[in-house]
């Protein structure tokens, strides 16, 4: 935590001015009433930011949380979130910018931050079936999370089906019905949901979009991983390889 809790110094100060630190900082503050709230603002004798003292005193939960949204790599935490960012950001541009908006609207807007991260990994599904290695494995614009899902994991042979391992297939079918529960809480769980009354349930805690964001995270890595063992992608020869 120590080792974290210098990481997040470097990066504030390299991205950030002291007022601009201060205010980034001050949107991480938690209100649990008139007296208590989760940490605060440390101030020198000039009334500039006291950097370190301030950040020594924010809890280890909301540092992870402010490591995960400065994209620092927490190995010793939760690896998967920054190093799904980075596996995303060059390959699939539009399913990175998704799902980076809906890490960062987790805490403020929990639904929509659902809706962003279930969108990103259909985004990322449908990149990979454009391959043209993918033979005979095309998708329409109707197919849901759980559709696509079942199109890669047929041709990365975790399908769920006898004449594969029974251990792979329980994960199979196990991830095939986290994408579907996935895409039924953000279609009637949400207020992205259509017909929305003031008596419907809706997702509005920040646990239960940590959750689903963490589980998009899982799944996702895991069908990266798939298609670049399935379907690497070739270096292109450069003109010092040539024999001529």
């Amino acid at each position: 935590m120590l080792t974290l809790i210098k990481k997040i110094i470097t990066e504030l100060n390299k991205q950030y001015t002291s007022t601009d630190i201060r205010t980034y900082l001050e949107r991480w503050i938690v209100e649990y009433d008139s007296f208590n709230q989760n940490f605060g603002i440390h101030l020198n004798n000039d009334g500039e930011l006291d950097l370190d003292s301030t950040i020594k005193n924010i809890d280890d939960e909301t540092l992870l949380k402010i490591a995960i949204d400065l994209e620092i790599d927490t190995p010793d935490f939760i690896p998967s979130i920054p190093f799904f960012k980075n596996e995303i950001k060059s390959s699939f541009k539009t399913a990175g910018k998704t799902f980076d908006l809906a890490c960062k609207k987790v805490a403020s807007e929990p639904d929509t931050a659902i809706s962003l991260s279930n969108a990103a990994l259909e985004s990322i599904i449908k990149e990979i079936l454009k391959d043209e290695r993918l033979k005979d494995n095309s998708y329409n614009d109707n197919d849901t999370l759980y559709d696509l899902t079942k199109k890669c994991l047929k041709k990365f042979q975790a399908y769920p089906s006898n004449n594969i391992p029974n251990e792979i297939r329980q994960v199979g079918s196990g991830l095939l019905s986290c994408c579907q529960a996935i895409e039924r809480i953000r279609s009637d769980k949400t207020l992205v949901a259509h017909g929305k009354t003031d008596g419907d349930f809706v997702i509005d805690d920040s646990t239960s979009a940590f959750f689903i964001v963490n589980a998009v995270t899982t799944i996702g890595l895991f069908l990266l991983k798939q298609y670049q063992k399935y379907y690497p992608i070739k270096e292109k020869d450069s003109e010092m390889d040539l024999p001529f």
